[in-house]
């Protein structure tokens, strides 16, 4: 006889890290050059201004000021930062 156990649930024990993906910073709240306002895949987001985007697609401040969410078009939004 074979002595090898079922491979039913050994198969099933992988999974993927967490990324910490979504909005860090809302409308109206208060930023400092370098806060991370969005982390995201691609640019759902878009960059406007006062806020740079990272090779990660990570949307940053660069300067001090409130967060402004906006439709750029029907389909586009964009996220500036404007001084207080």
């Amino acid at each position: 006889m074979a002595h090898k156990k079922a491979g039913g649930s050994t198969r099933n024990g992988r999974d993927s890290n967490p990324k910490m993906r979504g909005v860090k910073a809302y409308g109206g709240q208060k930023v400092t050059p370098g806060n991370i306002i969005v982390r995201q895949v691609g640019t759902r987001i878009h960059p406007g201004k006062g806020v740079s985007m990272g090779r990660d697609f990570t949307i940053f401040a660069i300067t001090e000021g409130v967060v402004k969410f906006a439709n750029f078009t029907h389909k586009r939004k964009i996220v500036s930062v404007l001084p207080a």
